[in-house]
């Protein structure tokens, strides 16, 4: 068992997973199928939100009482959610880019660009798993077990667990493959990554999930789980290629949402804690006596173990090949490459 999830609220947690999880798949199709819901998505809404955020931290230190006890500036202060934000919509404003041929977009060096802010997001991610390793050090030193509070008053639970999922998700940035082939759908509702096969979802989705587990423990029910499977679930049934552009689009709205109605996660009949929190509650005023972090270890160990599996399987193929993996496709002769490159513009 991850999480918590039992007695006469579990009803009303399976439907806030179910709600997060249709809304983002339904979300992902109104965002991927017109110019004007992914301007809508990528340009208008951050824009706005951009807008009321630094509105927030204005009125904040001039301490207007709305802003002081605004959700957003009592919850989500922390550098992690607004460097995930804006890099995971950057991400999806140069995919649309690249799909729709804008400026840099019908560049050859552009085609990089999905490799680069794939692997700064995860660098994001990993550095803040070291930082919960750190600081979880620290608090066993000083207070003899390794509960630290964050910016965000969340207790988390620093330990090994961090040190080898950051170490896992170094490894994923590895088995992305085929750096340049990057396509755009023949309907232009979508960049394509053909190269992009289950290997590395599979590896991606484990190693992300245990960060959430192990950095976001309130939240990974629903940007755990639910995140991750819905782009995974879209690739998998109609949209062979486009993992890499779902995810950028669900991670990106996603986290829009969450920035402005975070109690949704946080103190409602939806929120879901994860069994770490062994008292069963997790009280920002009380530091936990208990802890359980027996399945963040479990997960650490198979997300890394994937990944190294997954690396070398890329290695494997890459010399029997004889091809350079980054700059060459490698999975050419797979079922979800083939149906993904006839999807492809230009290819009959």
């Amino acid at each position: 068992m991850l999480f918590q999830i039992y007695g006469d609220g579990a009803g009303w947690q399976l439907l806030g997973w179910l709600l997060v999880f249709t809304g983002l798949v339904l979300a992902n199709e109104f965002a991927r199928r017109s110019k004007l819901g992914g301007v809508i998505c990528f340009l208008g809404i951050p824009a706005a939100l951009t807008v009321y955020f630094i509105a927030i931290y204005v009125c904040a230190g001039m301490g207007m009482d709305w802003a002081l006890n605004n959700q957003t500036y009592v919850h989500m202060t922390s550098w992690f959610h607004y460097a995930k934000l804006y890099a995971a919509t950057a991400g999806c404003i140069g995919f649309m880019m690249l799909k729709y041929k804008w400026s840099i977009g019908k560049t050859e060096w552009f085609k990089a660009f999905p490799f680069v802010i794939v692997a700064i997001n995860i660098l994001i991610a990993v550095v803040s798993d070291f930082e919960s390793g750190v600081k979880g050090l620290m608090s066993l030193a000083e207070h003899g077990d390794r509960w630290w509070l964050s910016s965000e008053n969340v207790w988390l639970y620093g330990g090994w667990w961090n040190w080898v999922n950051g170490i896992a998700g170094l490894v994923n940035i590895l088995c992305m493959t085929g750096w340049w082939g990057i396509y755009a759908s023949k309907d232009r509702r979508d960049m394509l990554w053909p190269d992009m096969t289950f290997v590395y979802i599979l590896a991606y989705d484990l190693w992300n999930f245990e960060y959430t587990y192990n950095n976001l423990p309130t939240h990974a029910w629903y940007c755990g789980l639910a995140l991750l499977l819905a782009p995974t679930f879209a690739n998998a049934l109609w949209n062979k290629g486009g993992w890499i552009q779902n995810r950028a689009n669900t991670l990106a709205l996603w986290c829009m949402f969450a920035q402005v109605f975070p109690l949704f996660q946080d103190a409602s009949r939806f929120t879901v804690i994860p069994v770490l929190y062994a008292d069963g509650a997790m009280n920002p005023a009380v530091r936990p006596t208990a802890a359980d972090p027996t399945m963040q270890g479990v997960v650490a160990v198979i997300a890394l173990a994937v990944n190294v599996v997954a690396l070398a399987f890329i290695i494997k193929r890459a010399v029997e090949q004889k091809k350079n993996p980054y700059k060459n496709e490698i999975f050419t002769d797979q079922k979800d490459f083939q149906l993904a490159m006839a999807r492809a513009e230009g290819r009959q």
